[in-house]
């Protein structure tokens, strides 16, 4: 009995954790901005990850998707937290240099 207890509080708390965790990450339409950047240096699908996960590390980036094929990446982020020059530094110090796309 007291280890079903255990097992319970612990199933509970992951639980409890990640919906607070999932709320936080959410992006809110009122104060997000989404940008492509054309990304230089990538010859293959392990730059992606390596690009998408700097991002991934700034603070105030919702989103990053990064596209092998077209060599851009998608960033969604809070421009009270971060802006467009935080991202082009973070991806040319991952060995990764990037434009801004002249179409946003």
């Amino acid at each position: 009995m007291k280890t079903l207890f255990i097992i319970l509080s612990l199933i509970t708390g992951f639980i409890s954790t990640h919906a607070v965790q999932a709320k936080s990450n959410e992006p809110t339409q009122n104060n997000s901005q989404t940008v492509m950047l054309d990304m230089q240096n990538m010859t293959c699908a392990m730059c992606s990850i390596t690009i998408r996960k700097a991002l991934e590390g700034v603070e105030g980036v919702q989103s990053a998707k990064v596209d092998f094929d077209s060599k851009t990446a998608n960033v969604t982020f809070d421009p009270k937290k971060t802006n467009i020059e935080t991202l082009l530094k973070t991806t040319t110090n991952a060995g990764y240099p990037a434009t801004f796309h002249p179409e946003n």
